[in-house]
């Protein structure tokens, strides 16, 4: 069943976002897109994505990925920290952790647009939150926790909400809560055990409810899974154990998303394999992927197919568990058909800049053509200065729209370069080397060139080195030795190519 699409709150009247609603709550490695996507496909009214820290956020660009159709905050490392869709936009609340004002309110800023609201996980109580200030260290810090909501509920114009667990007394943790209701926000989420508690402890429904009775802000209760909530019934009763306006959901759907179906229960293979298809789709990292799907597996873990999935190594292995292979290459193959053609229409935007001066070959840089430490680069390098012209100078630009890379290389006063772009800087140099090696007839160094004496002249200068030892001298080598074995890099930034 796919729940109701609901309108875009105004800041402000989050409570009609809120109220009487079922929300997948932010756990950590389970809210990504797919499980969020296959909470709302079940009945879930809004999701929350896992929590993520706002130094890391501050190092991500914002993608438009147009072959998943999605849009990620992308790491340095290439590695996507989050990711989204048009989908979920007006029903995902960004949570993430954070001890500092001004950190959090330039994540804010930079998801606000993607999301339907933001969230501040103050009931965290794992050290990797803690230790830095964030998650339930905050709950002893009631000035950081006024100073960061501050700021938010003033800087972006999305709701802000925010996640505790209780205090150790009633009448502190009431206090905190309504310090908190006054810096605006427009919910405010409880767990209902303190942070030394963990599922297994009782949750305290008698706390929730004395939140509730003391401020006029949304309340949503957290914790049911381990003592309420087994079944969709049971959320009402959770719901009214604790008073509150609406009821986030962790681990129950964690183990079965479809808890969120008023029909009941969907069998748990078509769970799995609707998750799976999400997983698929929207290119999850396979690891999370078989994370979830033990979650749901659970005490079924030592059977064959339970065996089969821990031992899984990519997403199609884990296809292939669930009888999903076909899918898996089908889904793939679209993928790279739409990759293409979105790379045929930049080529040809590209083939209109005027750069009919620049040696162009459709090549790649594979490694694992070449020997160890041995690259075309190298060979250029080499080349130039047996040939005693200047050493090769390589211009690289990355595109907007996909972030891929394209090299340049300057020999002799002539321009080389492959047409193929490169997901890095390193890959686009070395393709626009085999292209300037390609054109002049010289030697890349690839394996089936056969001998390679790059390596031999290596090999030489190590077995010079070794005799040294063994005579007691000084193993220090030459900076102009090392520097035939060392590609030498522009230290200047990648530039942007214009729109």
């Amino acid at each position: 069943m796919t729940g109701h699409p609901l309108p875009l709150p105004a800041k402000g009247q989050i409570w009609r976002f809120c109220r009487g609603k079922k929300i997948l709550a932010p756990m950590v490695r389970v809210g990504t897109l797919p499980m969020r996507l296959l909470a709302l496909d079940y009945g879930a009214d809004i999701v929350y994505c896992e929590e993520l820290i706002d130094i890391k956020m501050l190092q991500c660009k914002r993608v438009i990925n147009e072959v998943l159709e999605t849009v990620d905050f992308v790491a340095p490392n290439e590695r996507v920290v989050f990711r989204t869709c048009e989908r979920e936009r007006q029903r995902v609340v960004f949570q993430m952790g954070s001890a500092d004002a001004e950190r959090a309110l330039a994540v804010a800023k930079l998801v606000e647009s993607d999301v339907a609201g933001i969230d501040i996980n103050m009931g965290c109580p794992k050290e990797y939150s803690t230790k830095g200030g964030m998650g339930a260290a905050l709950l002893s810090d009631p000035d950081k926790i006024e100073s960061i909501l501050t700021a938010l509920v003033k800087g972006v114009c999305k709701p802000v909400t925010c996640k505790i667990r209780i205090l150790p007394s009633v009448e502190d943790t009431v206090n905190l809560v309504k310090r908190i209701e006054k810096t605006g926000i427009a919910a405010i989420a409880v767990h209902g055990r303190n942070k030394e508690e963990r599922p297994q402890h009782p949750v305290h429904c008698d706390v929730i409810k004395a939140i509730c009775e003391a401020v006029s802000i949304p309340v949503i209760a957290n914790g049911g899974s381990h003592d309420f909530i087994k079944e969709y019934m049971d959320i009402e009763t959770f719901q009214k154990a604790t008073a509150a306006s609406s009821v986030m959901i962790a681990r129950a759907a964690m183990w079965n998303p479809s808890i969120f179906r008023k029909e009941g229960f969907f069998p748990l293979k078509d769970v799995m394999q609707d998750y799976l298809k999400y997983a698929v789709r929207y290119d999850n990292h396979y690891t999370n992927t078989k994370y979830c799907l033990c979650q749901m597996l659970r005490e079924q873990l030592e059977t064959a197919q339970g065996k089969k999935l821990h031992a899984a190594q990519s997403t199609l292995e884990i296809c292939e568990v669930f009888e999903m292979g076909d899918f898996y290459e089908e889904t793939r193959a679209i993928f790279e058909a739409k990759k293409m053609s979105l790379e045929t229409e930049t080529q040809d935007e590209d083939d209109q800049v005027d750069d009919s001066d620049v040696i162009k070959m459709a090549v790649r840089f594979d490694k694992r053509e070449y020997p160890p430490q041995i690259t075309p680069k190298m060979y250029l390098l080499e080349w130039c200065r047996k040939e005693k012209h200047p050493q090769p100078v390589y211009e690289t630009v990355q595109r907007p729209l996909d972030r891929l890379f394209c090299s340049v290389v300057t020999v002799a006063e002539r321009k080389y370069r492959s047409t193929l772009w490169d997901k890095s800087k390193k890959l686009a140099e070395q393709a626009a080397a085999i292209v300037c090696l390609r054109t002049l007839g010289v030697p890349e160094g690839k394996l089936c060139e056969g001998e390679n004496h790059l390596i031999n002249k290596r090999k030489r200068e190590d077995q010079e080195r070794l005799n040294n030892k063994d005579h007691g001298e000084d193993l220090a080598e030459p900076s102009h030795k090392k520097a035939n074995f060392i590609e030498e890099t522009s230290d200047r930034n990648v530039p942007k190519m214009p729109r």
